[in-house]
């Protein structure tokens, strides 16, 4: 695969290594966000880029269970850099491994805001293709620091199809326009249920919602992921790669593959049409 390549950044730019920002949020908690953060920034890594994921949810972080490396402690750095972890061919950051398991981050704003940006400039991400950054869900502090720090290349919106779902993905969206952020398209995930005895697909929350949302909005829709048992299993057990079915391919597989290809190709077309990205000056903002 051939990265999409935004004119180089100055110098003194924060993650001058990293060639594309792509947040992935959710106006809504419970739409399986984190999961398609995953996946998209596996299947970047397993086209053929260097790929970093960024664990962005402190109240929730859920990237370490994921990838399997709950447990694995903070390894050292250079003078002034924080080492990131490695799992499966990705350098990774997350709140989950730097405080004892289960413990609940009970943190005002200018907290989130200093953690969020210490893991943008602070940690050492070297030169990547892609970093992913999972978002907490909702429409506040974190995204404007994220936009405040560093260039973003654009954001994948996942929802589910149902009614007070789309709502609140479309004031995310909103959200992102305001922040300067071109929103890259949205995700439908628990599309649909696919039995796992016959094979047949059961619209349990209404398919094709995000889509006709999306179109609605004007904003691209990027592919509809369904809601399935070995997604959950693999998932829970750190397998996301036996998602992409190379043994035995099938609906997930590919709808998998169709999400991470359009999100590529709409970073490309972002890179081909419009200026580098830049941080947001925003004034009277989190310090």
């Amino acid at each position: 695969m051939t990265e999409p390549q935004p004119p180089a950044p100055a110098e003194d730019a924060p993650m001058k290594g990293v060639r594309n920002i792509i947040a992935v949020g959710a106006g809504k908690g419970g739409v399986g966000k984190s999961a398609v953060a995953v996946h998209l920034a596996v299947g970047l890594q397993r086209a053929g880029a260097e790929v970093g994921l960024l664990d962005c949810d402190v109240y929730g972080p859920s990237i370490a269970k994921m990838l399997g490396i709950e447990g694995l402690a903070p390894q050292p750095a250079e003078a002034n850099r924080i080492a990131p972890f490695h799992a499966h061919g990705m350098k990774v950051m997350t709140m989950a491994n730097l405080v004892p398991a289960g413990r609940a981050m009970i943190w005002r704003g200018p907290m989130v805001h200093g953690v969020i940006r210490q893991f943008l400039v602070d940690v050492d991400w070297g030169e990547l293709g892609y970093l992913v950054a999972d978002l907490p869900p909702g429409t506040g502090d974190v995204p404007l620091t994220l936009a405040q720090t560093v260039g973003v290349a654009g954001a994948v919106i996942v929802t589910t199809p149902q009614a007070v779902a789309l709502e609140d993905a479309l004031r995310a969206a909103e959200m992102y326009e305001k922040l300067g952020i071109r929103v890259l398209g949205v995700v439908e995930n628990m599309s649909y249920f696919v039995c796992p005895a016959c094979g047949a697909e059961h619209d349990v929350f209404g398919r094709g919602g995000a889509r006709k949302a999306a179109e609605a909005a004007g904003l691209a829709f990027l592919g509809e992921i369904p809601l399935d048992l070995d997604f959950r299993r693999n998932t829970d057990a750190a397998r996301p790669e036996a998602n992409f079915g190379e043994q035995q391919p099938g609906a997930l597989a590919t709808a998998i593959a169709e999400v991470v290809g359009r999100t590529e190709a709409a970073v490309r077309l972002r890179n081909e049409t419009h200026p580098p990205a830049r941080p947001l000056e925003v004034k009277g903002g989190p310090s």
